[in-house]
């Protein structure tokens, strides 16, 4: 089976199929999307303009046998940061494409007309569908729920919500979930903002006689994919931590720690952590029979997802993450974990970041807009988004919006984009990520907490400046050829213990692709992504200064007292590689 990339000129209604380049061969989702952004979109195109373009890319072990391999980028030139974008979900829809041959689908230009479209992708290739009627103003569950209901058992969905079509800076597109749910997202940088500037509100990706992966030597693939697994399954986090509390786990981990952040980052410490924790879900959820180790797409052995039921056991929400739960929870000083499930619920149904949104409200609450504390305030100013009234459309558009409206300068975010979850002040490793990242402040960039909190490949101390650039670049690197491989990020933890784990993902790779790589060519690859998403983001005007935090963060920070103390001559040293 010989891999196609699938070209969409929304402009002219129009589908071609082209050959896979010999330079993209062997490159796939945040390789490939990010490479595709920079070859072919101009940087100081506007976002939401027709020269602006939406990459979507499974991995390059997505579709197969290999442990936790089904995640999807989306790359595009971001609304929100003005720089280049890989977003990242699981969900069903990069095992599907690359069952289907797909290597990629890029999208490009604009409709002549205001309507938007549904794409079908099958194994006969993507078709137009108007669905201006049936589906505008729709959230994205009742989207799904009628396009699975029309595609089938061997379909799933991306969709946009009403923020989507709002094209507001924060909008996500949203990939449905084993159950036909909305609950995986492409969340960060305003991916949902391009799609709805591109008159598409849905693909439908049916894989219904799809030829599969080919793997040059599955005998091979198979006995490096177990012991894969062994690796996943015998480390801590993965095989116990993760799939008992999920992410949330980290709640009192990092209260106790004192890298929480609280009240729009003014301490980090929340006394109301312990309601929000990791342990009290996995005991409510338990309770309401939920699932508390749920899997976001087939063949996860980690299943840190869960499915959390309402106090009369009815479904409310998936896929509820830690950073989700500290942004409606501690950030804006709320302790009723179902008032925070019905923002996670509302943000997945009109389609925004729930990151994004998070550091919003809590930019919204020093505003004074509403209280720190009033989560019913706060879910309220949710529904407004998905309303379109002009303050639902502020909020829509982001913290650093929302800051500027009310004239603020306690904004925390980077390159615009919102700041998660671990206070850069008490982990200072992930304060360098934040800072540096091409993608704006993203805890997944370069997941400092590791080392930082964690203990994880190694020690590195919070607190200190010492060793916090050198861990921060090396994180960056393994994870931009992490996001290329399809598999999720927190295999990370066992490759950073177990010196056997990146050999059989390497492994993996050879045998499927016939290839001869090593560990070093991985490293390697990490390396030329982030070169060509820094070259692209120097184009688009980005300097050293964009590499900074927020002034605020040089306050001391309780309980330890602490500022950002990392110069801005060591911060410039990250991509010295």
């Amino acid at each position: 089976m010989s891999l196609k990339i699938y070209r969409v000129n929304m402009s002219e209604a129009k589908v071609s199929v082209e050959d896979v380049k010999e330079e993209y061969l062997a490159l796939g989702g945040r390789g490939l999307t990010s490479q595709i952004i920079g070859d072919e979109v101009d940087p100081n195109c506007h976002p939401l303009g027709a020269n602006n373009k939406l990459v979507i890319a499974p991995g390059l072990l997505s579709g197969t046998m290999a442990p936790s391999s089904g995640r999807l980028s989306v790359g595009t030139k971001s609304p929100l940061t003005g720089g280049i974008k890989e977003s990242n979900a699981g969900g069903l829809a990069a095992q599907k494409l690359a069952k289907l041959g797909i290597k990629a689908i890029i999208i490009e230009g604009q409709p002549k007309e205001d309507k938007f479209y549904t794409l079908k992708v099958t194994k006969d290739g993507i078709k137009f569908e108007d669905t201006s009627s049936e589906l505008l103003g729709k959230g994205n569950y009742e989207v799904m729920e009628k396009l699975l209901v029309e595609g089938g058992k061997k379909a799933c969905v991306m969709s946009i919500g009403q923020a989507g079509e709002y094209k507001l800076e924060a909008a996500s597109i949203a990939v449905s979930d084993p159950e036909g749910r909305p609950t995986r997202h492409c969340g960060r940088g305003g991916t949902g903002a391009v799609m709805g500037s591109k008159g598409i509100k849905a693909i439908v990706i049916d894989e219904t006689d799809a030829p599969g992966v080919l793997v040059k030597d599955e005998e091979k693939f198979r006995g490096a994919a177990r012991r894969f697994t062994k690796n996943l399954l015998n480390h801590p986090v993965c095989g116990e931590g993760l799939p008992q509390y999920g992410t949330a786990v980290l709640v009192n981990i990092l209260n106790e720690a004192g890298g929480l952040p609280t009240k729009n980052f003014r301490t980090g410490r929340f006394d109301g952590a312990e309601s929000i924790s990791g342990e009290t879900l996995a005991e409510t959820i338990t309770e309401r029979k939920g699932n508390t180790a749920h899997s976001c797409h087939p063949g996860c052995v980690m299943r840190c997802s869960q499915i959390y039921n309402d106090k009369e056991g009815n479904y409310l929400t998936g896929g509820f993450e830690y950073e989700t739960i500290w942004g409606f929870g501690a950030n804006s000083e709320v302790d009723d974990l179902d008032a925070i499930a019905t923002m996670d619920r509302i943000c997945d149904d009109i389609g925004v970041d729930t990151i994004e949104m998070a550091v919003t409200i809590g930019v919204a609450m020093e505003a004074g807009i509403i209280e720190f504390g009033d989560a019913q305030g706060a879910i309220n100013l949710l529904k407004e988004i998905g309303e379109g009234t002009p303050l639902g459309r502020m909020i829509g558009n982001g913290a650093g919006f929302t800051g500027k409206a009310y004239g603020l300068t306690r904004v925390p975010v980077v390159k615009n984009q919102g700041i998660p979850a671990y206070d850069p002040r008490a982990v200072k490793g992930q304060g360098v990520t934040y800072a540096t990242s091409t993608m704006g402040a993203d805890h997944t960039a370069g997941y400092a907490v590791t080392a930082n909190i964690l203990d994880v490949g190694g020690t590195v101390d919070p607190l200190k400046k010492e060793g916090q650039v050198e861990l921060s670049r090396n994180l960056q690197i393994a994870t931009a050829a992490v996001d290329s491989t399809g598999l999720c990020l927190f295999v990370a933890f066992a490759i950073l213990d177990d010196a056997e784990a990146l050999p059989n993902v390497v492994e993996m790779l050879n045998a499927q692709y016939g290839l001869e790589l090593s560990v070093g060519d991985v490293t390697e690859l990490g390396k030329s992504i982030l070169k060509v998403e820094r070259k692209f983001n120097e184009k688009a005007g980005f300097t050293k200064k964009d590499d900074r935090l927020p002034e605020f963060f040089k306050e001391e920070f309780a309980p330890h007292n602490v500022t950002f103390d990392i110069s801005d001559e060591d911060l410039d040293e990250v991509y010295n590689f």
